[in-house]
């Protein structure tokens, strides 16, 4: 699996020692670099790259204006490398894989690439079985409605009922049904319960797959709420609410996630 790869920096020194160090990574493929915002995003609907390393101080269109520039095409994954430490928070809610600190440290790059590693794979075996979904429609109809059916059985027993969290050089055993909500940036989640908040190193998309869908609902974009601790629902502007949880937590729910709500007023 080659991992085609778009450098970005203002600074030509920093695309050098960067590439430099990519070298130590058969798979990553540079087939480009550019040196502002304008050109990256041109590259970047040109070649359609699986990862972009991505400055986040440059001249004119800066990097996170890059990242916003990719909402109309499938977005490749992307790893901030800046010398700042201010835009952590904000690099991991424009859902970077990871945040990188100049002069790039090789063990920090070598974990990086292997997050990416990991999501690329799960995003072609995604595909494959997609793939696989329109071969089976097209020559054997009733084998896609055997698969579907399989999809869609109950299997409430692949669902987690503790989530081991290591966090403070603490190992905590979470029982599931006492998180009350959930809050992302980027590949952390920030893990609430009646008594206590963990950080979790783990990604929204990945943490849902382990969390039975018929208690843990996503209602906004950043954020899961286990149903069961909601106690009211509260209306407000344009169409969004707040739930009110066990703890007296309020969650806003964005027009997106409506559906949500549904559920408990009818």
């Amino acid at each position: 699996m080659t991992i085609r790869t778009i450098l970005v920096d203002d600074e030509s020194l920093a695309i050098q020692g960067l590439a430099l160090r990519l070298q130590a990574h058969e798979d990553v493929e540079i087939i480009e670099t550019c040196t502002n915002g304008r050109e990256a995003i041109r590259a970047i609907k040109t070649h359609k790259p699986d990862l972009v390393f991505l400055d986040i101080q440059m001249p004119g269109f800066d990097g996170f204006s890059v990242v916003q520039g990719m909402m109309e095409v499938e977005p490749p994954l992307f790893i901030f490398v800046t010398a700042y430490s201010d835009y952590a928070i904000r690099a991991f809610e424009a859902q970077a894989v990871d945040y990188l600190m100049k002069p790039v440290e090789e063990g920090r790059l070598a974990d990086a690439l292997d997050r990416v590693r990991q999501r690329l794979s799960e995003k072609r075996q995604v595909q494959e079985v997609e793939k696989l979904r329109e071969v089976l429609a097209e020559v054997a109809p009733q084998a896609m409605n055997d698969f579907a059916a399989d999809d869609d059985a109950p299997a409430s027993n692949r669902f987690e009922k503790l989530i081991n969290i290591k966090d403070r050089g603490q190992i905590f055993r979470v029982d599931v049904d006492s998180i009350e909500r959930i809050d992302a940036a980027g590949d952390y989640m920030c893990i609430y319960t009646a008594d206590n908040s963990l950080i979790l190193r783990e990604t929204m998309k990945d943490l849902e797959k382990r969390l039975d869908p018929r208690n843990f609902q996503r209602v906004h974009r950043s954020t899961i709420v286990n149903l069961s601790q909601v106690r009211q629902v509260k209306p407000h502007t344009n169409g969004e609410c707040f739930l009110v949880l066990e703890s007296g937590a309020q969650v806003k729910v964005s027009r997106s996630y409506r559906d949500v709500v549904a559920r408990f007023v009818h």
